[in-house]
């Protein structure tokens, strides 16, 4: 497992990197370890500003020959969101590194996790949370579509359908108690006795009485925490509560 040296060496060199690079114009650290030390699992969170006129895509691929070069790191995926593109690298020691690059006329903290190490940014919108609407709408697809696939013999579809609308019931949650409610941040700074209840939701088998079960804790879950979505919730609540009652196969 990498140590803390390992992941200081590792932020040391690529921001040597950004330096001997022309056209890389502002950067900054942004995560865990923008305003602290983190943690002892914190991975490198590095982003760039891309001269104007240069193609990101350029130095993002000058710089992930160097990074699996110089690092040993493996390439594990892209993200793109709006003009930024986020490249993950897995390092020894399952060390983590996300790089970054935006053109310079959109660079900007996108969140109150960034702090500037060089250059300049502009002034942009923090990202929002997911939308009320839309969390609790993609939940009350996917526990219909849980409720055909157990009627179907799809068990493990089913299991994973649960999952989702669990995930989005929590995330309801967070949004109503301003915590972050993207990729799972603040499920753990919920309140204990909310999640008491969400540990009913977990699905314990793929037998079709425990999906049952399950779905049916998950819609519960789902509907209590629906007050930002309650114009829909109140629309769609009595088909959410047939596909936990008992139909025939």
């Amino acid at each position: 497992m990498f140590t803390l040296e390992d992941r200081d060496r590792v932020r040391d060199h690529v921001l040597e990197l950004a330096a001997s690079d022309p056209r890389v114009v502002a950067g900054a650290v942004v995560g865990s370890l923008a305003y602290d030390q983190g943690d002892r699992w914190s991975d490198v969170d590095l982003t760039f500003a891309v001269a104007d006129g240069v193609p990101v895509a350029e130095v993002l691929a000058d710089w992930t020959r160097r990074v699996v070069d110089e690092l040993e790191a493996v390439h594990l995926f892209d993200l793109p969101s709006g003009a930024t593109i986020y490249r993950v690298f897995l390092l020894p020691g399952c060390l983590q590194l996300d790089l970054s690059f935006t053109p310079a006329p959109q660079f900007g903290a996108g969140g109150p996790k960034f702090r500037l190490l060089f250059g300049s940014v502009v002034e942009k919108p923090h990202a929002a949370p997911p939308p009320a609407h839309e969390l609790f709408g993609l939940a009350a697809h996917h526990a219909m579509r849980a409720r055909f696939s157990v009627e179907r013999g799809r068990y493990w579809q089913a299991a994973y359908l649960i999952d989702v609308v669990r995930e989005h019931a929590l995330s309801l949650a967070c949004r109503r108690r301003a915590l972050p409610a993207r990729y799972g941040r603040g499920f753990d700074d919920l309140p204990v006795d909310l999640l008491d209840t969400f540990g009913g939701t977990l699905v314990r088998s793929t037998e079709p009485e425990e999906l049952l079960r399950a779905l049916d804790r998950a819609v519960a879950a789902l509907l209590q925490e629906a007050e930002e979505a309650a114009d829909l919730a109140e629309q769609v609540e009595p088909y959410l509560r047939e596909v936990t009652s008992g139909w025939s196969s």
